[in-house]
């Protein structure tokens, strides 16, 4: 945010600058969901809805993921939040006591730690490596378990590293997590964004992982906020509750939004090969510039790239790229505390043009330092 701040206030002041920043698409809402408010507005009240959301959504999410997984999941046990935010809020106050541990895969994003540490409860960071593709493993599980922790947050595709737990991965970490008696969080918020392998629901292998997701970054909806959870059927009555009294229902005209949004599969499909070209052309043109450390990412919408060999303070280093070639990234710190120091994370959910402008800038700079 303080990257985003710095490089809206020289934009403002007329620099050209290229925003690699902040995780969101650089396009709206499909039509299909703008068209449904629209229509919405002009004929409906738009007052509180359910805690839970709109039956309507809830049957339609139960609907996506047969669609998409194959699985199936009753809409009882479908959550409408306001973003992935609160489903994550929701989650940690319904299964966790204060000062109960829970374990995160660092890097990581960096509001997981900081909502368990606002709500009183503690992050146990599992530090993961580029060999294991940044994820976490049944051993950590079993780690965690020793350490006293309530359970595991998983994010696959991962923010920053866009990696996934791929092949067996997932199951024998939802496995592990069964036997130990763990909860299993699955951050599923980049679902739909994959580009070689699909991914996997933590439903395929679990019955009580919780799943939490949004039609944030797939359905290029960031600033309508809201999102859903899946749910064991019996925490169902405890999230409505704590729904209820912490935000009463999730936004009406944004669940009318949502619902549209399922009748915009192609379009947002289109818009997903846009970010497979620009992986492609980043990935490229950034190894010949000399940042050929980063996974391939599997998914989202993400580098993370290895600048240890530029330097040792990845705060410094994106103030110098904004400064002097007007690219906004992010600095590793936010995601890794320690090890962050030596990565930036690049975002290519900008336009194809700006990505293309933006690895000639990078390139030039880096030659010249």
């Amino acid at each position: 945010m303080d990257v985003l701040s710095e490089a809206n206030r020289r934009e403002k002041a007329g620099e050209d600058i290229i925003h690699m920043e902040v995780g969101q698409p650089a396009t709206p809402a499909p039509r299909a969901a703008r068209e449904r408010v629209a229509e919405a507005m002009a004929k409906e009240r738009l007052g509180y809805t359910e805690a839970l959301g709109l039956p309507a959504l809830r049957e339609r999410i139960a609907r996506h993921l047969k669609e998409r997984y194959g699985v199936s999941v009753g809409p009882e046990r479908v959550v409408v939040t306001a973003g992935s935010s609160a489903g994550f809020v929701l989650t940690f106050l319904a299964i966790l006591d204060h000062g109960d541990a829970f374990g995160l895969p660092s890097p990581g994003y960096p509001c997981y730690r900081q909502i368990l540490k606002a709500l009183g409860f503690q992050a146990h960071l599992i530090e993961t490596g580029d060999q294991g593709r940044w994820m976490p493993c049944a051993a950590d599980v079993r780690a965690l378990a020793r350490s006293g922790a309530a359970g595991l947050l998983l994010a696959s595709p991962s923010n920053p590293t866009g990696t996934m737990a791929n092949g067996l991965r997932l199951k024998e970490l939802a496995e592990a997590c069964e036997y130990e008696k763990l909860w299993l969080v699955s951050d599923e918020i980049y679902h739909g964004l994959e580009y070689d392998i699909a991914a996997e629901t933590a439903l395929a292998y679990s019955d009580v992982a919780i799943v939490v997701n949004s039609f944030s970054k797939y359905f290029s909806m960031t600033g309508w906020r809201v999102g859903w959870l899946v749910v064991p059927e019996a925490m169902t009555r405890t999230i409505e509750r704590l729904a209820q009294n912490l935000y009463i229902a999730p936004p009406t005209v944004s669940q009318i939004a949502a619902l549209g949004a399922f009748d915009g599969i192609e379009e947002l499909e289109e818009i997903k090969d846009r970010y497979a070209r620009s992986r492609a052309l980043l990935l490229e043109e950034l190894s010949r510039a000399g940042l050929s450390k980063i996974l391939p990412a599997d998914g989202a919408f993400y580098l993370y790239a290895d600048v240890s060999h530029l330097t040792d303070d990845s705060a410094a280093f994106a103030k110098a790229m904004l400064h002097d070639i007007g690219i906004a990234a992010t600095p590793g710190v936010d995601f890794d505390p320690d090890r962050g120091r030596s990565y930036l994370r690049l975002c290519y959910a900008g336009a194809e043009s700006e990505m293309r402008e933006a690895a000639r800038r990078i390139t030039a700079w880096l030659k010249a330092r």
